[in-house]
């Protein structure tokens, strides 16, 4: 098929390339957001720059590469300490206590 002009190309297939541009651009966007909002220490190579190269040049590969690996996890929060057995027990105690009467003077 020689192809002379813009418009001897088929209208799917124009239609096929402007969605393919608008999801790199938008996947670009989104992936270089998540990288200027994800501290250094959290990013593979521990730098942004190199990952700004990768995410524009490399286009939709770039942008999926440093979604899939270019995050370190989040380190989660400490859970809160347990309540010990004792604390467990005078709250228990002074349930009872509110509910029932301390028992004295009976």
């Amino acid at each position: 098929m020689n192809v002379t002009s813009l418009s001897d190309v088929p209208t799917w297939t124009l239609a096929l390339m402007g969605v393919l541009i608008v999801f790199q651009l938008v996947l670009e966007i989104y992936a270089l957001v998540k990288l200027f909002k994800t501290p250094d220490e959290r990013l593979v190579l521990g730098n942004k720059w190199p990952w700004v190269a990768i995410i524009v040049l490399v286009n939709i590969l770039g942008a999926i590469i440093f979604l899939a690996v270019g995050r370190k996890p989040a380190v989660m929060a400490e859970p809160a300490p347990a309540a010990s057995d004792t604390a467990r027990i005078d709250r228990a105690e002074r349930a009872a206590d509110v509910l029932y009467g301390s028992g004295e003077g009976e």
